[in-house]
């Protein structure tokens, strides 16, 4: 139990170490990260919150602007029907007195007719004329009315002054006969003789519902709280949900026709939006209590709030590289002290026992720093003792034969043979002497096209005196192809190989050996084709794939392979090139060999 105990203690001791260790950092994030956070988070929502309320206001502007346009559309289309009639000379003609009562009786059925097929059109309900009694023979009033009629209508004023211009009146209660008590709003104008406009013959109204404005501005989607009523250029409300409002002075009477305000009324915060309605030159008035607009800027808050976090995770990166260049920067110095202590102290320094407030971290910092360059080290010596591999390869290649002792030696050996009248023996030392002269070349590691296929050709001379009737050969090139730049012994090694590994294999040991050297552009082509036994697919590809050892047949063979060849082209050219072998069993073999087309000057 007790040690239980002091485990726990322990670990919280070591828990309370840590912090204490990392409080620079925790203040560091406190006022580089926390607290620029909650200030930009801050003005972001005051910021995002006004925006997002001027794009609400913004928007029911628009849609109550639309509103107003649809609306006027509607009353615009029941003017046409009033102009029409207006200039309908029928309707005059049937209004004038007329003497004999079957006549006055006609006239009134022709004016019922007109009257009945303008109240077809869409949002009339009722069209009426209001007329004197002696200008017709009786009144059915449904279409048909006596003048005395409007005497107590408040805009009968207003439609004598317009002198046959269209009035509209507000929404009022109208009782018809033969539909009871209907809410209406009239387009009225006053009727004047055609040839004697001092004379009233009449007035003109078509009614439209309340339901027509009615359904326009219940389609709108406005914040709750809100209404929406229509008032006339006096400022006098003529149309709204709620009854008890019209009639009633608007407070915004002196407004412009569009736009957004803000006022206060009755300790509320208010957003006034007006539209107008073009035909009858009244306005819109849509208002909208502030805080009705709370569930609008929530709900495009939820992106806003995406965005936020965005920005958020965006700072906070940038805070976090802030911070982690200041820890980069600690730790660039600990890495200078580490690096001064080895130098000056060697590795046996890091062994040496450190202050606990430093902790086990900076121990682990010197000895992965130790290790790094350690492997570093490895790499650069496996590196350098790769290239001195390969270049030793090469070396141990041209220098294996002192060229002195092996010229002075093959000279005699000719003297004796053409003193003995050997010509056979003596065609071939110098061959031969041409061989290793051309294969040394004076300890050039890069040769001519020419001089390559030369020395392939003094080596196939050679084999043809070994090898006598058993194989033809033929060397190609043009002369763009022979100026070009080669490795030393690329040639030969495959020569080699198609000779022993490919005619001499053959059942009839007779064959044929092609080179043909051509330059392309920038690269430099060169196959090797013989017809001789061929090889696997599989067999070709590992040729080159894999460092094999020397392989002899019948007392030679290449020194270093094809792999040899292809690593020494690729190393020189670049990966691109190389080597490409083509074989099949029974078909013989081609060799390509790919380098980069050069002709500059061969150095020593």
């Amino acid at each position: 139990m007790k040690s239980v105990l002091r485990k726990k203690r322990n670990r919280a001791f070591d828990l309370w170490e840590g912090i204490l260790a990392a409080r620079r950092w925790i203040l560091a994030y406190g006022l580089l990260i926390f607290l620029p956070a909650c200030i930009m988070l801050f003005v972001y929502y005051e910021q995002s919150s006004r925006i997002l309320q001027e794009e609400v206001t913004q928007t029911m502007k628009q849609t109550l602007k639309q509103a107003g346009i649809n609306l006027s559309s509607r009353l615009d289309y029941v003017q046409h029907s009033s102009d029409s009639l207006f200039m309908n000379h029928k309707l005059y003609e049937n209004l004038e007195p007329a003497g004999p009562i079957i006549e006055r009786i006609n006239q009134s059925k022709e004016l019922r007719n007109l009257l009945e097929s303008a109240q077809t059109a869409p949002d009339i309900a009722r069209a009426r004329i209001f007329t004197d009694p002696r200008n017709i023979y009786g009144f059915d009033l449904l279409n048909l009315f006596p003048l005395d009629h409007l005497k107590e209508r408040p805009w009968r004023e207003e439609v004598n002054n317009a002198g046959g211009s269209i009035v509209w009146t507000g929404v009022y209660e109208e009782d018809y006969l033969d539909a009871g008590p209907t809410r209406i709003l009239s387009c009225v104008r006053i009727l004047r003789h055609p040839r004697n406009f001092d004379q009233t013959l009449g007035v003109l109204m078509l009614d439209v519902p309340e339901k027509t404005v009615a359904d326009i501005l219940s389609e709108l989607d406005f914040p709750a709280q809100s209404r929406v009523y229509v008032m006339d250029r006096g400022g006098t409300v003529i149309y709204s949900a709620e009854p008890a409002l019209i009639g009633t002075r608007s407070a915004l009477a002196n407004a412009s026709d569009e736009g957004i305000l803000e006022r206060s009324e009755g300790g509320v915060d208010l957003f006034e939006v007006l539209a107008p309605i073009k035909t009858t030159d009244w306005r819109l008035v849509l208002e909208v209590p502030k805080t009705g607009l709370t569930h609008r800027t929530t709900a495009l808050s939820q992106w806003s709030g995406i965005a936020t976090i965005a920005g958020m995770t965006v700072m906070f990166l940038i805070l976090v590289f802030v911070l982690l260049a200041f820890v980069i920067n600690g730790m660039n110095r600990r890495i200078k002290s580490v690096v001064k202590t080895i130098r000056m102290e060697g590795v046996e320094g890091l062994d040496e026992p450190r202050p606990n407030r430093e902790g086990d971290f900076y121990l682990l910092e010197r000895v992965v720093d130790h290790l790094v360059h350690r492997v570093k080290d490895l790499m650069e010596e496996a590196y350098r003792s790769k290239m001195l591999e390969r270049e030793a390869e090469l070396r141990a290649l041209q220098a294996q034969i002192n060229p002195h002792f092996l010229y002075n030696t093959l000279d005699t050996i000719n003297w004796l043979a053409i003193s003995r009248e050997a010509d056979d023996i003596s065609h071939m030392i110098e061959s031969l002497s041409d061989y290793f002269r051309l294969s040394l070349n004076k300890g050039k590691d890069h040769v001519r096209v020419a001089d390559e296929l030369e020395l392939a050709g003094v080596y196939l001379e050679i084999q043809q005196n070994r090898f006598p009737s058993t194989f033809t050969f033929a060397i190609e090139s043009d002369p763009e192809a022979s100026a070009c730049i080669i490795p030393k012994l690329t040639l030969q090694p495959i020569v080699e190989n198609a000779l022993l590994h490919g005619i001499r294999k053959d059942k009839s040991k007779i064959g044929t050996i092609c080179i043909c050297a051509k330059r392309h552009g920038d690269e430099l082509e060169i196959t090797v084709s013989d017809d001789g036994i061929g090889m696997e697919e599989r067999l070709a590809a590992g040729l080159l794939s894999e460092a094999r050892p020397s392989q002899r047949s019948e007392g030679g063979g290449s020194s270093y392979g094809l792999y040899n060849v292809n690593e020494r082209i690729k190393l020189m050219a670049g990966y691109e090139y190389g080597l490409a072998i083509r074989s099949r069993p029974g078909a013989g073999t081609v060799v390509t060999v790919r380098l980069k087309a050069s002709t500059e000057r061969i150095t020593e």
